[in-house]
Parts: structure tokens; sequence; C-alpha cells
């Protein structure tokens, strides 16, 4: 906006001689334009806020509906998140057999086999070890119950045989009056071992999938993208699969450690059912922290019931020892920096995974977890090139050549990548 002054030909007053502009009107912003009078403009601190707000209810948004569909198709999600692992554990082994020769149709399907018969060993000599020890277990309960009757008879507690059996009886009136809760519960189980042993089949299938094309469907997932988005997906998923697999042998190992120290504690304290406990000694190293410590306390009172105050009081000083080993050493040394997450996180991921998805959620969700934050980085663009040697199912995205090459250029979408892929 201009100012239009008259100015005379003599003196300099203005009048109606000649045209002169004057400077353009300082408004603050660099516009030329004066602000307008009206109501007062929203303060930056307030337009910062609201922007984040909005921005942060989106995100909650899509974690909140990630998490229904999740738990809605839990019995797709959970045994592929299964199968990924059990590739991760696997695949060493699938690719000696076909270093060795054999093709890669042969090599999955020994590999497979292999993982099952060791499965049905497991499950048929706990189930022997249990047919073997249940006369003996009810024996050492008896036992162990008369011996709580005499030590509530007395002081402090004094409840004679007539006040046990009245607390006997008041168990069977409220088994009787719920009945069809108790029915319903039974049928629950029924309904959760069903959809157990659905998963179980399906982990089997997408395991031996993943096992055998696992190169070829990596490639095709990445193909559709653009070359730098492919780059940097390929090297968030050798990242994430280097978390994985270093997660599942660690674990392996530390639950290995595990069985074997408490399952010698308990051979050599006489505690029946060693195979069961030793199995759930074992399975309760994938669910961190809060795993052994239920396992552990129904080790220590199988052993309160059966061998005594002085026998559970040993047992749960090795527990104890244990744990502590495995905080300070174990974890470092076999898992390493590579997935490790603070305490906190831990319980808060196993909080959401068991909401979500119950037991099977909890064993899932810290191997889920490692492996999003080691793929964070390369997603942002903001890590080097990606980890060598873990590669997952697919050919990693290429890093710097060497001296005297000219780079590596994109893989071809519609063909299979990695070497894996020419053996079939």
């Amino acid at each position: 906006m201009r100012r239009l002054r008259w100015r005379s030909q003599a003196g300099g007053e203005p009048g109606p001689g000649t045209l002169d502009a004057a400077p353009p009107l300082a408004d603050g912003d660099g516009t030329g334009w004066a602000p307008a009078a009206g109501p007062a403009q929203v303060p930056a601190w307030l337009r910062l806020a609201g922007g984040w707000a909005w921005r942060l209810l989106v995100v909650g948004l899509v974690i909140y509906l990630t998490f229904r569909v999740a738990s809605a198709l839990r019995l797709v999600v959970l045994p592929s998140v299964a199968a990924l692992l059990l590739t991760a554990l696997l695949r060493p082994l699938t690719g000696r057999l076909r270093r060795a020769g054999l093709p890669s149709l042969a090599a999955t399907w020994c590999t497979v086999l292999v993982v099952m018969a060791v499965l049905a060993g497991v499950g048929v000599l706990a189930a022997t070890q249990t047919s073997a020890d249940y006369q003996a277990l009810v024996r050492e309960l008896g036992n162990s119950a008369q011996d709580l009757e005499r030590s509530l008879a007395g002081p402090p507690f004094h409840l004679g045989r007539a006040g046990l059996q009245q607390l006997a009886n008041r168990l069977l009136d409220y088994l009787k009056h719920h009945q069809s809760a108790v029915a319903g519960t039974v049928l629950s189980g029924g309904r959760i071992f069903l959809e157990f042993l659905a998963g179980t089949v399906l982990t089997i299938f997408v395991t031996f999938f993943l096992l055998k094309d696992g190169d070829r469907i990596w490639a095709w997932l990445t193909g559709f993208l653009a070359p730098e988005g492919r780059q940097r997906v390929r090297g968030a998923g050798a990242a994430a699969w280097q978390a994985l697999t270093y997660y599942v042998r660690g674990t392996m190992a530390v639950a290995a450690i595990h069985a074997v120290v408490i399952g010698v504690t308990l051979w050599v304290l006489g505690v029946p059912l060693l195979a069961p406990l030793v199995i759930l000694v074992f399975l309760a190293a994938f669910v961190p922290l809060v795993g052994i410590l239920v396992v552990g306390a129904l080790a220590v009172a199988v052993t309160l019931a059966t061998r005594g105050w002085l026998a559970a009081l040993i047992l749960l000083a090795v527990f104890i020892l244990e744990n502590q080993l495995e905080s300070h050493l174990l974890q470092p040394l076999v898992v390493g920096h590579m997935v490790r997450l603070h305490p906190l996180a831990i319980i808060l991921v196993l909080a959401v995974g068991a909401a979500i998805a119950g037991i099977a959620g909890a064993v899932v969700a810290v191997p889920i977890t490692a492996a999003l934050v080691r793929a964070g980085p390369y997603l942002r663009g903001r890590a080097g090139p990606a980890p060598s040697g873990l590669a997952p199912p697919g050919r990693a995205p290429p890093g710097p050549a060497p001296p005297g090459q000219a780079p590596a250029g994109p893989p071809d979408p519609a063909g299979p990548a990695g070497p894996a892929a020419g053996q079939r």
C-alpha cells in the first residue's frame, strides 16, 4: 500500500503539483501490509500444542485399531509370529542340510520332521513321568495334608477336624451352587484346547513355507516399493531379523541353563514330577521376568508339599541365585546389547501382550518389540548399512561397494533374492 502526497513546485509543501510515492508501511511480518484491526491472533505455543495434540490422537487411534485387529485375528497373528521365531531358530539347520547337498524341499522336510519328533518325545516323556509319579505324589500329598492338619489344630489357629470338615463342606456347596459356571469353565478350556491345536498346525505350515520359500516371499513383499524405500525396508528387515535371531538363540541358551540347574536341584532333592517341572522351567524362560516367578512358585509349592520346608527353602535359594546370575551374567553375555530393553518396558510390553492374547501374547510381545526397536532407525533413514550375516529372508539392501567396484543396483523385484533362491 502506498501513500500519495502532493508536493507543490515551490516550498516543498503538499499541493496540486507533483506526485511522490512514500515508503510502504511496516507491518512486522515483511509482507508490506499492515495488520487489520480485529480479534487477537492464536498464540504460537497454542498452535504448536494443537498440532502435536491431533497428531498424537491420530497415532493413538492407529495403534488402538492395530491392537483391535491383532486381537480379532489372534488365531492367525500369533501362529505367524511363532513361525517367525521358529524360522529364526531352525534356519541354520536348514542351511546346513542344503549345503550338504539336499534339495530345498528335502532339507525343509527334514528340519520340520526333526522338530516334530523332538516335541513328540518331550510330550511322551512328560506324560510317562507324570503317570509314574502320580501314586507317589498322591501319597506325599496325603502325608503333607496330615501334617498341615496337625499344624492347624495347634496354636494359633486351633482348627480341629470338625472345622476342616466344615471348610470342605462349604467348598462342595459352592461347587454345587455354581455348577453352570464350572461347566462353562470346562467348555472354555475345551475351546482353548481346540484353538491351541489349530494354532499349532498353522504354525507348522507357516514355518515350513518360511524355511522353504522365505527368500522369495521377502523379495516379493519388498519388490513393490521404490528403490529408496526398498533399501530402507530391507535394511529394517535385516535389523529386525537379526534381533529376532539373537533373541531366540539367546533365550534358548538361557532356558537350557535354567532347565539343567533346576532339574539337577530337583533330582538331588528327590522331588516327584521331575520331567514336567523341568519342561515348565524351560518354557518359562520365554516369558521374561514373570514366567520364572510363576513356575518357580509352582516348583517350590510341589517341593514343599512332598519334601518339606527345608527342601523348599533350598530350591527357593537356588531360584534366587540363578535369577541373579541370569540378570547380571547370562543375559548380557548370551543375548547381548542387541535385544536389551529396560525392565519397565518389558513389564509394560508383557502386560499389553497378555491383555491382547493371553499367555501366547506375552510370549511373543518382547521379541516383537525388540525387532521394532531395531528396525526403527533404518525406516527413518538414520542408520548405516544393514547388518550382515544374519539377514532376513531375502537379500539385504546393498551396502557400500568395495574399492574398484561399481555400487550394486537394486535387485529385480520379480525374481528371488539371495543366493538361496538359486538353489530352488
